[in-house]
């Protein structure tokens, strides 16, 4: 036997020895989703409803007829979700809607909350 199949085979007799036998234990970890947030536009008696299908169509990549369907829901419910985001993305739409409607001087409203 040569010194290194000695050295092995010496390894071999002490991993046996721990009363281990060779088993294998996995744990694993529960990684929790991060939770959702609703964006929610409100509705108001001064921003053209021409300017929410924009915003819904520029900011939340809905079809002209998606956007016109929300904006109905916004005008005549007074609210309407318009997506379901991460805090991060929820929180950049948000922005996003209210500098733009501020820079075209309009009131309308645009928050998150959790889902």
């Amino acid at each position: 036997m040569t010194r290194f199949q000695h050295l092995v085979m010496s390894d071999k007799d002490d991993d046996q020895t721990d009363g281990d036998a060779g088993l294998a234990v996995k744990t694993r970890t529960r990684t929790q989703r991060p939770p959702l947030y609703k964006v929610l536009l409100l509705n108001d008696d001064y921003t053209p409803m021409e300017f929410v299908v924009h915003i819904l169509e520029r900011f939340f990549g809905l079809t002209h007829a998606q956007a016109f369907e929300i904006m109905l829901v916004v005008h005549k419910k007074g609210v309407a979700v318009v997506g379901v985001f991460s805090h991060e993305v929820a929180e950049t739409k948000v922005a996003q809607v209210m500098d733009f409607a501020r820079r075209h001087q309009h009131p309308l409203q645009c928050t998150m909350e959790k889902e």
